[in-house]
């Protein structure tokens, strides 16, 4: 992770053996921490941000290529390239696009500002 402008750096996972790639980042409302998500499903807090779980443990059928946080920052989404959707926290699971057959490729995850 690097830090630009007035971002601020909190850590990153640069001295652990990763076994899966860090696809994503979400900023926590404040700006106060970050949440990465590995493509295996790993997920690290770093700063304010607080861990809320994540499907490192599970056998997915894709791998995961993107997460976003809820507005206040009490939960986060990750999405897989195959549509399938995990949500932890306070996310809403609100379905997946993984039954919609037409679906080739799932590429980011965005929430609702509402």
């Amino acid at each position: 992770v690097f830090a630009y402008g007035d971002a601020n750096f909190f850590g990153s996972p640069s001295n652990l053996k990763l076994s899966a790639p860090v696809v994503g980042i979400a900023a926590t409302p404040d700006g106060g921490g970050y949440w990465l998500a590995a493509s295996d499903g790993g997920v690290f807090a770093y700063g304010d941000a607080n861990f809320f779980g994540s499907p490192s443990n599970l056998k997915l059928s894709a791998p995961v290529v993107a997460i976003a946080a809820t507005p206040d920052g009490g939960g986060y989404w990750l999405a897989a390239s195959d549509g399938g959707v995990f949500a932890y926290g306070e996310a809403g699971y609100f379905g997946n696009a993984i039954s919609g057959g037409n679906l080739h490729s799932t590429v980011g995850i965005a929430r609702c500002l509402c």
